[in-house]
């Protein structure tokens, strides 16, 4: 089968090849021909090593697809049905999954660092982003990793539910628990940052600025839900005007910088919530002060996986963009195919396209 191999970090291109196996389908195993998968910024920080991954690695996270095969002990979906990939599969017994919060758990993410769940030039393994690989036509993933959706859903949506509906949405539904009437700063307008204007809108905030330094990104961002948009530049001025100097309940980062984390930190008033979203590098430290975290009030919090339980915001999500509450099409620049994941990626690194979606035939 076909996918996209990265041999090393840094390597100005991907390895396309039409010579990759998948290694069987265990007992508790799912195998999903991929339908659709998107070029996320996440991707990317795989390419450049901010987010190591053992190598060779077949990146892609975020996708949807057909299961075609399942392992003996497998209940959940049998072969037929249409899945979102989920890039975090809960063990069920693990502390964070006992306390309910299953998108912190580690057990797969650690399994994937060792299975290589892919073979290429004979019986070379690779492993796959995250456990995953969706930039390939199949994957084999535990079950918990394969989240039935409703086949009404085309596989483009669904795709986008997998990655940053659910990171974006869900950071302002599940961790931020955004208010009505409450006012929202969001830093970052990629796919991502999108998400978390469209949850501010579908969660009743009335004032909601998108902040971005690339201005040619402020008219989708306003047609997705967000009632102004400024530069960072710009944002003093705003924060006087919509907010009477007080600043924004809520500041959501969706970055991954230190200096977008603090811009995010500017924008909330004191008191409010100033959440993180973006992935960031290890070595990237947030200046904030001991003086500053106690007496401005503020919360830190961070979001990752939007806080979420996907059995539960997987269908949710999806519900919401069947009723017409998520505008996901105009999230997509383009739609692309394999051979294009290389333009692709060079079009992510200019900052001027949200997500390509490649679709598989």
């Amino acid at each position: 089968m076909r996918g996209a191999l990265l041999h090393a970090v840094g390597d100005d291109k991907l390895d396309i090849r039409d010579d990759f196996t998948l290694t069987p389908v265990g007992p508790s195993d799912v195998r999903v021909k991929i339908k659709a998968t998107g070029v996320c910024h996440s991707d990317l920080s795989v390419l450049t090593g901010v987010l190591p991954m053992p190598l060779p690695v077949i990146p892609g996270h975020e996708g949807a697809g057909e299961v075609v095969e399942v392992g003996d002990h497998v209940t959940s979906v049998q072969p037929g049905d249409h899945v979102i990939i989920n890039w975090t599969p809960a063990c069920g017994d693990c502390p964070n999954c006992i306390v309910g919060q299953p998108n912190l758990c580690t057990t797969y993410v650690m399994k994937s660092f060792m299975e290589a769940r892919f073979l290429y030039g004979g019986q070379t393994p690779a492993f796959g982003m995250a456990g995953c690989g969706t930039w390939a036509e199949e994957i084999v993933v535990p079950w918990q990793g394969a989240i039935k959706v409703d086949p009404e859903v085309p596989y483009e949506a669904a795709a986008l539910i997998g990655c940053g509906i659910t990171t974006g949405v869900g950071a302002v539904i599940n961790t931020a628990k955004v208010r009505p009437g409450s006012t929202v700063a969001v830093v970052g307008c990629g796919g991502v940052g999108l998400s978390v204007i469209q949850g501010a809108r579908v969660s009743g905030a009335t004032t909601i600025l998108a902040i971005d330094p690339l201005e040619s990104k402020h008219e989708l961002a306003k047609k997705v839900g967000a009632t102004h948009a400024c530069t960072p530049d710009q944002l003093m001025d705003a924060i006087g005007t919509l907010t009477g100097g007080q600043g924004f309940d809520y500041g959501f980062e969706v970055v991954g910088k230190s200096a977008a984390i603090m811009t995010a930190w500017q924008a909330t008033r004191r008191g409010g919530d100033v959440i993180v979203v973006g992935a960031g590098a290890m070595d990237d430290q947030v200046p904030l002060t001991a003086f500053g975290l106690l007496f401005e009030g503020k919360n830190l919090l961070s979001s990752l996986y939007g806080g979420a339980d996907v059995r539960r915001d997987f269908p949710f999500f999806a519900n919401l963009y069947k009723a017409g509450k998520l505008d996901l099409e105009s999230m997509i620049s383009s739609r692309i195919r394999l051979a294009d994941l290389n333009d692709a990626v060079a079009a992510l690194k200019s900052g001027e396209v949200l997500r390509q979606i490649v679709m598989f035939d």
